[in-house]
Formats: C-alpha cells, structure tokens, sequence
C-alpha cells in the first residue's frame, strides 16, 4: 500500500497491521488530508474494524437549515484530537483499524428518496468498515441506520441523547423527518421496546399526549431538569441498567448540549448538559454493546468559535475510543 501522506504505523491486537493518523509531527495539523482525526480513507487501506461517515443530508428539519454541512465542521474541528484518549487509557487508532468513510452523496430533493439511497450506503459501507459512527446530517439519519442495524442484530435498542423526543408524528404531511426517526424504527418492529431511553429531554411540548404515545413505544426519559437531583452516576446506572446486553445504538443530537455548548445547531433549547457531562455519560457506557452510533444536527453557520463541531468531533472521539477497548 502506497500512501502519499506519512501516517503511523503499527500492529492491531489481531496481530494485523494498522494504519494510524498522519503523523502530526512531519505535516501540520492544519495542512493534513481533511479526514476524521487525520485518519486514512476507507479506499486507502481497504477494510476497517470501525468507520466515521458523513450524511450532509438536512432536508428532513422542521426549523433552522444547514446540518448538511455537519460532517465538514466535525471533520474540521477532529483535527486536534491526539492518538491517546487518557480517560478511557485506549489508543482507539492503534488497536484496529479505523478509516474515513467518506460521505454517502443523497439527493436533498426527496426525503423518501434519500433514506432510500442511505439504506443502501450504510449496508455497503458496514460490509466493508465494520461499526460506523455517522455524522450528520439531521436527525433522519438515524432510521435508515438502526434499520440496517437491525437487520443484522435483530431489533436494537436506542439510547438517545437529545433535547426532543424525536417520536412525533406527521407534519405537513410528512411521516419521515427529523421529528419522527424513533416514532418510524418503532412501528416497523426495528426497536426493542424494553431497551429505550431519551437522556436530555426538556423545553415545550405540544400537549401531555407526546409523552404518553412516546412511552407506548416503550421509551424511558431522563428529563435535563434530573440531572441536579439523580446526579451522574445515577443517571448512569439507569442507562446501564436499562441497555443490559442488548445490541445498543447511540444516538447524540448535539442540541442536547445546552446552546453555551452547543449554539450551533437547529432547534436550540436552553437549560441543556454540559459537554463535560455529555462526554463522561459516553465513556461509561463501556460496559454496554454499542453496534452503532451517530451524532447529528450539527450546523456550521449558527456556530461560535467552531465549538459545536469541537464538541461533536470529541463525542465520536469516544465512541471509537469505546469501540477500540
């Protein structure tokens, strides 16, 4: 294999070769590939272990535009993570190989059209670079992605972290958007109805009725207002308990930062999770069977100081730093 860039080198824990990040110290950061992490593309090494990929798909929102430059902002924000995640004490890139995946090119002129087209992409690029972390793209993404999942697992269980419920129904018509991806995987039978949970939820709702049709579908809530009285590792202990060892998807909008952390998204809603307690509740979910994750609404143009993109960056950060213990 013949690569133009420098990128480390060194021998999985399967005793297979593996290619690392660029190596920082012979090209500045600033001026590496552009990938995740400065990570190698799929193409480059073939097959991974674990993948980042991109869906820069919006055309599912109900507000604010511009989550289909998500994927970018991430992908430029990563460039400063380092090789060695000291809280997890994993070398996510060294242990297996890990690779860029690139970006799925979907139509944004068709939402059915285009979960279409992601069913497709995300089963193919599974094949070919095992767990994936998907960067979003709005909150739609996470239908086509726990129904491939759910073909191979059997139905999944969802761990979502979010501001909104995100099991709404219609609107103008529509029954898929970025309101409604759980709503789908439920009815369709892709979800386990005794695994679920939302963790951050707050802000209006349209009447009580959203959360007893949420309940239905057979979703627990950690509501943001309970982390000043359950505390962290309360909360914690309810999310393990609840994903057991099921096959569990994670699901990250990142608005389920409150908007100091997070401003750059598309449906703000204050009184949200630090980063640093968004990060420490991923990074004890390793007990857990995590077979995918996505962090998604991401949205450049409402950002300040690149400080959504830096924080979704170190959320997939730890998703592979899991992946790779």
């Amino acid at each position: 294999m013949s690569l133009e860039l420098p990128y480390t080198t060194g021998i999985g824990a399967d005793g297979r070769p593996v290619t690392g990040q660029v190596d920082f110290s012979q090209v500045p950061r600033f001026a590496g590939p552009g990938t995740f992490a400065g990570l190698p593309r799929l193409q480059d090494v073939g097959e991974a272990a674990a993948g980042v990929i991109g869906i820069p798909f919006d055309s599912g929102v109900t507000y604010r535009p511009g989550a289909r430059f998500g994927p970018e902002g991430i992908r430029s924000a990563s460039h400063l993570i380092r090789p060695f995640n000291v809280e997890l004490d994993s070398y996510p890139f060294a242990t297996h190989q890990v690779a860029d995946v690139g970006n799925l090119a979907v139509t944004p002129f068709g939402v059915d059209r285009a979960v279409e087209a992601m069913l497709t992409g995300l089963s193919a690029a599974r094949e070919r670079a095992g767990k994936l972390v998907i960067l979003g793209g709005d909150h739609t993404i996470a239908y086509p992605s726990i129904k491939t999942l759910a073909q191979q697992h059997g139905p999944i269980s969802v761990l979502h972290f979010d501001a909104h419920i995100d099991t709404f129904g219609p609107y103008f018509g529509a029954s898929m958007h970025h309101g409604t991806p759980f709503r789908r995987a439920a009815e369709d039978g892709l979800l386990d109805p005794e695994g679920c949970m939302h963790v951050g939820i707050r802000g209006p709702l349209y009447g009580p009725s959203d959360l007893s049709e949420d309940r239905a579908l057979g979703f627990q809530t950690v509501h943001a207002s309970e982390f000043s009285t359950t505390g962290l590792e309360g909360i914690l202990e309810q999310m393990r308990h609840r994903m057991g060892d099921r096959p569990v998807y994670v699901s990250v909008d990142i608005d389920v930062l409150d908007p100091a952390f997070a401003p750059g998204t598309g449906t703000p809603e204050p009184g949200g999770l630090t980063s640093r307690e968004l990060l420490y509740l991923i990074r004890g979910l390793a007990p857990l069977n995590i077979v995918g994750a996505d962090i998604v609404e991401v949205a450049p143009a409402y950002d300040h100081a690149n400080v959504t993109s830096l924080a979704a960056a170190h959320v997939a950060y730890e998703f592979l730093s899991l992946w790779a213990r």
